[in-house]
């Protein structure tokens, strides 16, 4: 992969080559910098000052020239608007014709103008970054704040473009408008199909979006997948990022998410009465449901390094693996056999396919689509957590045919093995292979949110969270030496080891986070049947409608957030409220002096679930973004860090669960919930510690 600068020069508009940020430049001068603090030849104060006036003199540069080429893309746009207003008198087929391709040939002009802003605008972030990074100050949050509302603000300009938003809806308009014109002026057919979108446009509309990618729901809910998204796409990636799609493969690997999903927690609110059916501890079902996360650690790394190779045939293990799984499952009733319960949970999770299916979104999904997808992602995930609880809730019925048992106990394991069965068939069926040929040379995804949507939210607040957003580039040297960083600090890692040594403190505490999160909700999910039969004598059927209600409110939950929350606050505020609201949510979780009582466990139950899925989706949001470039693509990509620290608490929590089972049941609830207050606590130290010590 080729460092920033030697981008930038490769993907210059040669005859504008004098009006771009001189990235080279400014990088020297940052190292001059840091070498004269270092010597004691400058003061901090005047480091400051003269940097300041270069980045002023950079972007002042870029305006003025974007403000020419706006004026001259205008001037044009009101010549060709005096032709079309001539044809509406005295229309002809060929000059309607000609004028939609001089529009389409300014769109093409309007297009290099987008890139040009879009280029600059990441080159002013990485610069930012740099001197963040070198002088350990809070500059950019300066920078921003001192320029962004000033009246004469010319960084507005730049990630703003309102200017550039007149002229796109200009040119879109009138192409529009042709386009009705061709459609109404050739009337012999008898019905006029509608005005189609013009492909000029949606290229404009693409880059428009990347442009202004700020924080709403669908980028948001997209980041919650963790799926890491090229920063300045070539027009080639794209390219083959098209060749590469297929929509029907897309849903396949939406339906499995949506499938293992369903398979995950549709046995939690029989867990108990099934172990004790085979003569175990009712607290055993921690150890049922965490054996498929326990499996799940391993299966996630040969999986990834599977989907180098191919995406249909894992899938297509996957399948047979989840049917023997849930069959195993579902006779162990039959067999009076707790092994071979605890067996076929574990080839359930030895056929979680999740990384899989990451990895398809992250590399075969164009880049357009690519937010949609992983928004879908994380949608399939969402709903297969709230159907899973209610479909367990609606299977309550008892027959026997043969020798085998139909039970709420066993339904679970035959409707998924079925369920898993008619998805193998249409698998097989409908799933493309896409080549894996084009992938070796292929860079590594960064995330789309680096681009601009920190300064894009500079405008609003303060630019790049200091720390948060400066993390990411530590693993690549700074490539501050050269232009042309070694191939091998660029290709992706090869190891879990690797990996590890990649991770920088920020990076650390997201995790330990993404831990304490998944840990918490483990907890609340896993022992809801044994508490609230013990303490409420709660039947399944209520069991099952209270984890389905807090599956349902995820979706709500990250609207709210995406759109509206994330816009009024920075994330690292969001993400420390959110650790805190956890942290009461267990504290009032706890059984104290007075009864424990319904109100108290739903109420408690519902702020600590919510609050650990804000606090998942502002920590995974935040962890794409400084997680290291090197970590986007390969067999050990951040997406498989993330769900290997996940399962890992998941694992621990349900083995939390059933050792807390040798101690009386009445003392269950309060065992569990200290090991989640203590987490808690260490996570909430561990951000407050590494944000403080970074700013």
């Amino acid at each position: 992969m080729v460092a920033f600068g030697k981008k930038l020069k490769d993907r210059q508009i040669e005859e504008w080559q004098g009006y771009y940020i001189n990235y080279k430049l400014m990088k020297k001068r940052v190292r001059q910098y840091a070498q004269q603090i270092q010597l004691g030849t400058q003061d901090r104060r005047h480091v400051l000052k003269d940097f300041s006036r270069m980045l002023d003199n950079q972007i002042e540069k870029i305006v003025l020239f974007l403000l020419e080429q706006q004026g001259l893309l205008a001037s044009r746009i009101t010549k060709l608007g005096e032709q079309r207003d001539a044809l509406q008198e005295e229309p002809e087929i060929n000059k309607i014709v000609e004028l939609r391709e001089a529009y389409r040939s300014l769109g093409q002009d309007l297009l290099k103008l987008l890139f040009f802003v879009e280029i600059n605008a990441v080159g002013l972030r990485k610069i930012l970054k740099k001197f963040d990074k070198r002088f350990g100050y809070r500059f950019t949050d300066y920078y921003v704040k001192t320029r962004a509302n000033h009246p004469y603000s010319q960084l507005q300009q730049v990630f703003k473009h309102v200017g550039l938003g007149a002229v796109v809806g200009a040119l879109s308009r009138n192409l529009h408008e042709l386009q009705d014109r061709q459609g109404s002026y050739l009337s012999i057919y008898d019905q006029p199909t509608l005005p189609l979108q013009d492909p000029v446009v949606d290229s404009i509309n693409a880059a428009v979006d990347r442009l202004t990618n700020s924080t709403n729901f669908l980028s948001f809910l997209g980041q919650h997948a963790l799926i890491m998204q090229e920063e300045l796409p070539s027009p080639t990636e794209e390219h083959v990022d098209d060749q590469r799609y297929n929509f029907m493969s897309l849903l396949l690997n939406l339906a499995n998410t949506f499938l293992y999903m369903v398979n995950t927690y549709i046995i939690v609110p029989t867990a108990d009465d099934y172990s004790m059916s085979l003569g175990a501890a009712p607290t055993v079902c921690g150890i049922v449901i965490g054996a498929m996360a326990v499996a799940q650690v391993f299966s996630s790394v040969y999986f990834s390094a599977w989907s180098n190779k191919s995406y249909f045939r894992p899938l297509v293990f996957s399948s047979i693996v989840l049917f023997l799984g849930n069959v195993m499952y579902a006779l162990a009733y039959d067999a009076r056999s707790i092994w071979i319960l605890l067996i076929g949970r574990l080839l359930c999770g030895f056929g979680s396919a999740r990384a899989v299916n990451r990895r398809y979104i992250s590399d075969c999904v164009p880049l357009k689509i690519r937010m949609q997808a992983s928004a879908g992602f994380v949608s399939a995930s969402a709903l297969g957590m709230a159907c899973g609880p209610a479909l367990a809730g609606i299977l309550q019925i008892n027959f026997k045919v043969h020798k085998l048992t139909f039970n709420q106990n066993t339904l679970p394991g035959w409707v998924m093995a079925v369920a898993w069965l008619v998805y193998l068939a249409w698998l097989w069926i409908t799933f493309k292979e896409p080549s894996h040929a084009a992938e070796e040379d292929h860079t590594p995804h960064q995330s789309n949110d680096e681009v601009n949507s920190t300064l894009e939210k500079g405008l609003k607040q303060p630019l790049l969270i200091s720390s948060e957003t400066k993390v990411d580039e530590d693993a690549d040297q700074d490539c501050d030496d050269s232009e042309e960083a070694p191939e091998e600090s660029r290709q992706p890692v090869n190891s879990i080891v690797a990996a590890y040594r990649l991770l920088t403190p920020s990076v650390k505490v997201q995790l330990l986070i993404y831990f304490m999160l998944k840990y918490v909700m483990e907890i609340l999910l896993s022992e809801s049947s044994v508490v609230t039969t013990y303490y409420f004598n709660w039947s399944t059927s209520t069991v099952a409608v209270f984890l389905a209600c807090l599956g349902l409110t995820v979706l709500p939950v990250n609207i709210v957030v995406g759109s509206y929350i994330s816009n009024m606050f920075q994330d690292r505020q969001i993400l420390l409220a959110s650790e805190i609201m956890v942290l009461i949510g267990v504290v009032l979780s706890f059984q104290a002096i007075i009864p424990y009582s319904e109100p108290q466990y739903i109420c408690s139950g519902l702020l600590l679930f919510v609050s650990a899925e804000v606090l998942e989706g502002v920590n995974l949001s935040l962890l794409s973004r400084v997680m290291s470039s090197r970590l986007s693509r390969g067999t050990y990509n951040g997406g498989l860090l993330s769900t290997e620290a996940g399962t890992l608490a998941r694992v621990v929590a349900d083995a939390t669960i059933t050792l807390a089972g040798y101690v009386r049941q009445s003392l269950l609830l309060n065992v569990t919930l200290i090991p989640s207050l203590f987490i808690c606590i260490t996570s909430i130290l561990a951000t407050c510690f590494t944000y403080n010590s970074l700013y």
